[in-house]
């Protein structure tokens, strides 16, 4: 296995930018606001000797409530699977009674810590780590992690202390796909429960308040010998209600997020109903054309009334999701869960699937003979032959004449008929027309090359004749 490399230290001392600088990334949410990060971030280390395991953590807070507490059993968990611990501290702020505390107790944990000194450019590295040897963590360690100074040769420090890898394993493991699964949905839908319950652990942060995660959070696991990375989202509301400049950022990670996934499982909360944001977000998945599973969460608590008032909205208001299984689950008791993974392993195998060329025409004739296509001033739209033009999403390319002028309606049929028929259920389908090249244009053209020459000879003939 890869070693794990864990930073700790209090909030907004830079724990998230040297993750993203040993990472060479920009995975982690990066803003000078305290508290930002709150759950357990994993990425693959860049810099140094050979991969690593790097570990982004919610800062060390010296007094735990209510959400603030949850927070610590995510830092908690990430520095018991530590293999070694950066500590992170601020060299503007000097050695502050914070600081001594973690040093106390991190030092009971018993685990091999680096002390690192960041933002320590701005002075003499000597002076900027003078008053952290009181710590008593051994020689601390200067860097910039916002420039890179000072950051290899840590890396390299940490090496040495690291138990030994087998380099072929190492490579192996760092070098496996997985099956990117995004779970995104409304704020407080149960995303962060859905993973947990997926995991069989509390790996997330979950609490009745929206806006819990913050951050796209990517965790790995594997189930049945498959390899799975489930990425956690932040909740997106409608524009006009995201204010905080945080929660913008958010946003922005979340559509990040579907670019990066190869599988959305989309959030419903039925306790909500199904609203505008919903069907905003569930257009957005589709723009990315990823592969897409729906689950509408908290169902067990619903009453019949309810359930059917549910349903009808959804055919409503998501009746464009149709290719998409839907699941009735519950994220906190696990009723449904189970039976995600294989949809989701059905939904990706259909979105890379690979399709013939000959089936795809014969699909097409077949589609034609049984509906033609409309006429487009006075001159009917000719489709000819179809192949594929990409995967995830699957694209089909149909050339033909006039086929530019396909109208939307007609569109659509194609797309409904080659869904049909090729069972792609759980991914969207994409067409894309392209007209051939006139056949008779450059016969056309010899033609009028030919009556000019033929003019030219006369004229030549006739003026030689006087």
């Amino acid at each position: 296995m890869l070693p794990v490399i864990t930073i700790v230290g209090r909030p907004n001392v830079g724990k998230s930018t040297l993750f993203n600088r040993l990472t060479q990334t920009r995975d982690a949410l990066v803003a000078d606001f305290p508290g930002l990060t709150r759950d357990r971030q994993y990425g693959v280390g860049r810099i140094g000797p050979g991969p690593y395991v790097i570990v982004d953590t919610g800062g060390i807070a010296t007094a735990a409530a209510g959400l603030q507490a949850l927070m610590e059993r995510q830092v908690q968990l990430a520095i018991e699977e530590a293999d070694h611990l950066l500590f992170l501290v601020d060299a503007k702020d000097g050695c502050t009674p914070e600081d001594i505390e973690i040093a106390q107790r991190l030092r009971r944990m018993g685990k091999p810590i680096s002390l690192v000194v960041n933002k320590s450019d701005t002075t003499d590295p000597t002076l900027a780590v003078a008053d952290f040897h009181r710590l008593g963590l051994g020689n601390p360690w200067a860097v910039s992690a916002v420039h890179g100074l000072g950051v290899r040769p840590l890396v390299e420090h940490v090496f040495t202390q690291l138990p030994e890898t087998d380099e072929a394993d190492a490579a192996a493991l760092a070098d496996e796909q997985s099956t990117k699964v995004a779970i995104v949905g409304r704020p407080n839908a149960g995303k962060s429960t859905l993973i947990n319950r997926l995991l069989g652990e509390d790996r997330l942060v979950t609490f009745d308040s929206p806006g819990t995660t913050r951050d796209s959070i990517f965790v790995p696991f594997e189930r049945l010998g498959q390899r799975y990375t489930l990425i956690d989202t932040a909740g997106m509301r409608r524009r006009a209600r995201v204010q905080d400049v945080i929660e913008k950022f958010s946003v922005i990670k979340t559509l990040q997020a579907l670019e990066a996934a190869n599988v959305v499982i989309l959030v419903i909360d039925a306790h909500q109903g199904i609203g505008e944001q919903d069907a905003t977000l569930a257009g957005h998945i589709i723009d990315s054309g990823r592969a897409l599973v729906v689950a509408i969460n908290k169902w067990d608590g619903l009453t019949l009334e309810s359930r059917d008032k549910v349903r009808e909205q959804f055919a409503r208001k998501l009746g464009f999701l149709d290719f998409a299984k839907l699941h009735l689950v519950s994220a906190l008791h696990g009723s449904g869960v189970g039976l995600l993974l294989d949809t989701v392993d059905s939904a990706y195998a259909n979105a890379t699937r690979t399709l013939s060329t000959p089936a795809l025409t014969r699909l097409l004739e077949a589609a034609v003979m049984e509906h033609q296509p409309p006429l487009v001033k006075g001159r009917r739209i000719k489709l000819r032959y179809a192949h594929q033009g990409g995967r995830n999403p699957p694209i089909i390319v149909i050339h033909g004449n006039q086929a530019e002028a396909v109208p939307e309606t007609y569109r659509r049929y194609l797309i409904n008929r080659f869904r049909k028929e090729l069972k792609l259920l759980g991914t969207p389908l994409r067409l894309e027309f392209k007209s051939g090249k006139n056949p008779y244009a450059d016969k056309h053209n010899q033609l009028t090359v030919r009556q000019i020459a033929k003019k030219q000879r006369l004229k030549r003939f006739t003026k030689k004749k006087h």
